[in-house]
């Protein structure tokens, strides 16, 4: 038995915050139900690649474990229907416009909490309903610019560049999996539901650290340091005889083994590198005595001859290289669904582990099922498909 066995979640959310922290439940034992309209998340047209189905890998990858239904919300008879399916649900996760519920006569403060008083709604805004920026739309470039995120990424005389994740998206679907749980665990005690709004700029800002609160510290704006770490010497990229490695020394008992590990212990004593403080204004001068050491040992055997006597680093592999590691296997973080592969979950429970039942659907999968389920009619199901309000996959 999985941890949230019994809790059935609506997803009405698309592209990847929402989507995401529906997955998540999902992985974790709930009934997820995700909604579409009748051309469906955006997400399934963003590829290449695609798999022999026509399914985007971007689709395919946050939307495992849930059941999908094709169901035109623009219609009063699909709201209708949407109403009959929050009936008996714990969690409505959406991301529309704010104010779009509103519109459909569906708000959460005047209609959703009223007549279902246990409902959890989590919305994913952009930057919130209110404000300057209030009721904008956002994706996730375009808050990693207006959140500072994108001003710290990059070489430190080159321009600025995004992070080459959706960073903003990722840690906002983990926030709205936070919320919704912290919600369900004082539903227990009060009995009663609540709203939830993970906002994209919020949790950008949030992933600042520790550029943000460098800078309250301060009143200014960090310098790009490339791969370096503002605070921390030597973090950073170096060369080696062969690929470069990346060296995370974060205490001088490290940074004294790995000195005498490349046989270079007169660095450890070295005024310029006695302490991390030190070390950081020196950082530059640093690096070079370093790469003068590292350019005699292959990257692979540097790794070894580190990690052996503690301190953390890593030679830098591809995408392809890091999932085929046999660290990865070990783990378990690549997940098999029938001939289906995607990223396991880094949640690890030791009772009620993740699992995974349902590889990603084509629209409309389960819309049949999950509307008798409900307990529409086969006459009214006959309807709203004829009508063009609910879809069936074929």
């Amino acid at each position: 038995m999985a941890s949230l066995d019994g809790l059935k979640v609506v997803d009405l959310s698309r592209v990847l915050g929402g989507p995401l922290c529906a997955q998540i439940l999902g992985d974790h034992g709930a009934d997820v139900v995700k909604i579409e309209g009748p051309m469906g998340d955006e997400t399934r047209t963003w590829g290449p690649p695609f798999n022999e189905d026509g399914m985007a890998s971007y689709f395919a990858g946050i939307n495992r474990n849930k059941r999908t239904v094709c169901l035109d919300l623009a219609l009063p008879q699909g709201r209708e229907v949407l109403m009959q399916l929050l009936s008996n649900a714990d969690v409505l996760i959406e991301n529309f416009k704010v104010g779009t519920l509103e519109r459909w006569g569906m708000g959460y403060d005047e209609v959703l909490s009223v007549r279902f008083p246990r409902l959890i709604h989590c919305r994913v805004t952009g930057f919130g309903a209110t404000g300057p920026l209030g009721g904008l739309p956002g994706y996730d470039a375009a808050v990693q610019a207006l959140s500072g995120i994108m001003s710290i990424n990059g070489e430190p005389t080159g321009a600025t560049t995004r992070v080459g994740v959706p960073i903003v998206d990722v840690t906002t679907g983990l926030s709205a999996v936070i919320g919704v749980l912290l919600a369900l665990h004082e539903r227990a005690r009060s009995g009663k539901g609540q709203s939830i709004e993970s906002a994209l700029y919020d949790n950008a800002l949030f992933s600042l650290y520790p550029h943000s609160i460098n800078s309250l510290f301060t009143g200014k704006p960090p310098i790009r340091s490339g791969n370096g770490h503002p605070n921390i010497a030597p973090y950073d990229t170096y060369a080696t005889a062969t690929d470069p490695i990346y060296i995370a020394v974060g205490n001088n008992g490290q940074f004294q083994r790995m000195c005498e590990a490349v046989e270079r212990t007169e660095l450890a004593s070295d005024p310029r590198y006695a302490t991390n403080a030190q070390r950081a204004v020196h950082r530059f001068e640093l690096k070079q005595d370093l790469e003068a050491v590292f350019h005699r040992f292959e990257a692979q055997a540097l790794f070894k001859r580190l990690v052996a006597v503690g301190v953390p680093c890593g030679v830098i592999y591809d995408v392809v290289e890091a999932l085929n590691h046999p660290h990865t296997e070990h783990r378990g973080m690549v997940a098999r669904i029938g001939d289906f592969r995607s990223v396991a979950s880094p949640i690890r429970l030791s009772r009620t582990p993740a699992t995974y039942r349902e590889a990603p659907q084509e629209i409309g999968a389960n819309t049949l099922a999950v509307l008798r389920e409900a307990g529409l009619s086969e006459s009214q199901i006959e309807t709203l498909i004829a009508q063009g309000v609910a879809l069936q996959r074929r």
